[in-house]
């Protein structure tokens, strides 16, 4: 299992899909993805599924979600996704008493049993003190995480930012003054 900390968006889409009896019905569908604005996550959520959705979709909600850390298992059979709270055990300086932080997680898993195990393994190499509080099955189809390529288009070798022009004419300028 692998965790992956980042900024976390829940989007929801509303689309018409062919049902198994042929009918189109209109449904909507959350998906989780990583991004750093509420545009940049509009805007992944709109590439990533304007290759899956054939006709037009729309973004319905976007906002987001309660968790900062998504553990991805690697079986291709663990398909759904369960929200896993935690409690962490925290000793007050002052008092000497335990308090609890609490902070959700998402799991990728097939089963809420193995989400539990999967959370164990990843939190259990860890120090801290912890206990779980709760795991709940999502309605989220799935999670896009940012392939961490930049988007904009690619540098042609003659494409030099301005500071290298200024700089190559002030050392030929300096060049000209000392040949003479």
């Amino acid at each position: 299992m692998r965790a992956r900390n980042a900024e976390w968006f829940e989007t929801k889409v509303r689309y018409e899909r062919q049902m198994e009896d042929g009918l189109q019905k209109k449904v909507t569908e959350s998906y989780v993805v990583d991004a750093v604005s509420f545009t940049e996550a509009e805007e992944t959520i709109t590439d990533e599924l304007s290759s899956y959705i054939t006709g037009d979709f729309i973004i319905t909600d976007i906002k987001k979600a309660a968790y900062k850390e998504v553990f991805f298992s690697d079986n291709p059979n663990d398909d759904h996704w369960y929200k896993v709270k935690l409690q962490f055990i925290i000793i007050d300086e002052k008092s000497g008493k335990e308090k609890y932080s609490a902070q959700n997680f998402l799991v990728q898993s097939n089963t809420l049993q193995n989400a539990v195990k999967g959370v164990e393994s990843v939190m259990n190499t860890g120090m801290q003190d912890w206990k779980l509080s709760s795991v709940t099955e999502t309605t989220l189809m799935d999670v896009f995480e940012h392939d961490g390529v930049n988007k904009s288009p690619k540098r042609q070798e003659d494409d030099r930012p301005e500071y290298e022009d200024a700089l190559n004419a002030e050392m030929q300028n300096k060049e000209a003054e000392q040949a003479v």
